[in-house]
């Protein structure tokens, strides 16, 4: 039987899966390699890659044009500086992913030769001249995991690939495709002797293309699914559908990693009798975010560099990321951290990532928290909101000051403790949902408990900026009318210089928004 999978390469009699090639432009490629040409595939993590480079090295095989190979040079990584050891282990992963496809033999005699005729530094040019001169057909080498490589041995590679371009393609490949996370901007090329980077292109100056990998179409995304169906008779109901589609925008892991729980772990979908539901995929993805599945563990773990929380860190605030370097911007995108919405903004790619930003970022906070009674709680399990609110004072007043020093963000501090209270409630079985409304100046959430909705505004009062209620009322009330409800919290962090300690200064009230609801106001 064949299921979701989530570690790749995709294999058809295996896996749900699409056509690979169905994914790419597969007449652009073809012109690329017809000139000649040579360029680069990228693309986020587990998004189809490896499965299209090795789909196309079939189609180019098959057709007998070319003599296509693939090759994963990530095993060359821990060269780093290394040069002479890069080299060997690229050469030597070369010429055993040709003993695997093709069942030519010679690459590693040819090694050997180059080795000693250029040196380390050369062989790979070496390697690649012998090879084009005694191949049938012309060469199409495709190199997956290039931007693993990182210092003198990437330059040395793309080096040698440029010098032996010009003699393509009798005495060097035809065409070589370079894959891998980033676009070539952002290879890690640094000399040791420079404090900044070399730019890419100085290196590789020869690339004629960059072609993206991009997400699944909300129709290949529901094909992808009825694969499921077609193989069980175990159906989706159309609100399944529509919420994998709504959850992952497409992003090809998580699309695999929802259904895959949905379907195979959850022991009640078991029953290929029962359709798998909303509250299905519901449950499966949060139980992907609660476990830190290694696909979202890596993307938490971005968010400690500098050029990625610049960006973050403003968008979680609701304010605007102001003057950041349009690479820095185009490598979040690279990332699939983040995408363009319809009029060119950015946008967190998906509704899983959006979450999963803000929980990794209140995770500190959420370990450094004391012991709370559930005392927001009924005698009979369900939420009460006023023992909810009564409960979050009395916390803020007592830890607020120290906890928002273990937030990492220095600038969304408060909304972190917040959200990680806010966790330490819902562990009993609700959902917490956030909303950036960059440039206003808010993040709004919406806690779900049983038959409780809680509609949240989150403010932030600095120096220099007027008390912040009244527009936060009003968008309040635009928040709470999307949500259907006549209630809900307005919460203003006081983060102005001189203020009296949080204990003192905290304090909550009631107020009527301009459009007739029933708002606590909470000054913090």
């Amino acid at each position: 039987m064949r299921f979701f999978t989530t570690e790749g390469p995709v294999r058809p009699d295996r896996h749900y899966s699409l056509p690979p090639l169905s994914r790419w432009n597969l007449e652009e490629v073809l012109d690329l390699i017809n000139q000649e040409k040579y360029f680069l595939l990228h693309a986020p993590r587990q998004t189809g890659k490896t499965s299209c480079l090795l789909a196309l090295m079939e189609h180019l095989n098959r057709e007998g044009r070319y003599r296509a190979v693939y090759a994963n040079l990530e095993i060359a990584q821990t060269a780093r500086e290394d040069v002479a050891r890069g080299m060997r282990a690229i050469c030597g992963t070369i010429a055993a992913a040709a003993r695997l496809y093709t069942g030519d033999e010679r690459l590693f005699a040819w090694n050997e030769e180059a080795l000693a005729a250029r040196s380390a530094e050369g062989m790979l040019g070496g390697l690649l001249e012998s090879w084009s001169q005694h191949s049938p057909q012309p060469l199409v080498l495709l190199l997956d995991e290039v931007d693993a490589l990182v210092g003198d041995t990437l330059i040395s590679l793309l080096r040698q690939l440029r010098a032996g371009y010009t003699q393509r393609p009798t005495a060097f490949p035809q065409t070589i495709i370079l894959c891998g996370v980033r676009d070539l901007r952002d290879y890690r090329i640094h000399a040791s002797s420079e404090a900044e980077p070399i730019t890419g292109g100085s290196a590789f100056n020869i690339k004629a293309k960059s072609l993206r990998l991009g997400d699944f179409s909300a129709g290949e995304t529901r094909t992808l699914l009825l694969e499921h169906t077609h193989e069980t008779g175990q159906v989706f109901t159309p609100e399944a559908l529509d919420r994998v589609w709504e959850l992952t925008q497409g992003q090809p892991w998580l699309v695999n990693a929802l259904a895959y729980r949905a379907c195979f772990e959850i022991r009640t979908a078991r029953d290929r009798t029962q359709p798998i539901t909303r509250e299905l995929i519901d449950q499966a993805k949060e139980s992907m975010i609660l476990e830190r599945v290694t696909h979202l563990d890596q993307l938490a773990h971005k968010l400690q560099e500098p050029r990625v929380r610049r960006i973050i860190e403003p968008m979680l605030a609701g304010t605007e990321p102001g003057e950041v370097a349009e690479d820095d911007r185009q490598y979040l995108v690279d990332l699939g951290l983040l995408r363009r919405d319809g009029a060119g903004g950015l946008i967190v790619a998906n509704p899983i990532y959006r979450e999963v930003l803000p929980r990794a970022l209140a995770s500190g906070p959420q370990d450094s928290l004391p012991r709370i009674a559930p005392t927001w709680l009924n005698p009979d399990g369900s939420l009460n909101p006023d023992a909810l609110l009564d409960a979050f004072l009395a916390f803020w007043r007592q830890h607020g000051e120290p906890l928002l020093k273990s937030a990492p963000y220095h600038e969304i501090a408060p909304h972190l403790v917040l959200m990680a209270f806010l966790h330490r409630v819902i562990n009993g079985g609700g959902t917490l949902e956030r909303e950036y409304a960059i440039g206003m100046g808010r993040m709004d959430l919406c806690l779900r408990y049983g038959a409780v909705t809680l509609g949240i505004e989150l403010k932030v009062w600095r120096d220099g900026a007027p008390d912040p209620l009244t527009q936060g009322l009003m968008q309040l009330d635009g928040y709470l009318a999307g949500l259907g409800l006549e209630t809900g919290w307005l919460v203003i962090f006081d983060r102005r210089t001189g203020q009296p300690a949080i204990a003192e200064r905290t304090t909550s009230s009631e107020q009527i928004s301009p459009q007739g609801r029933r708002i606590q106001i909470v000054r913090a």
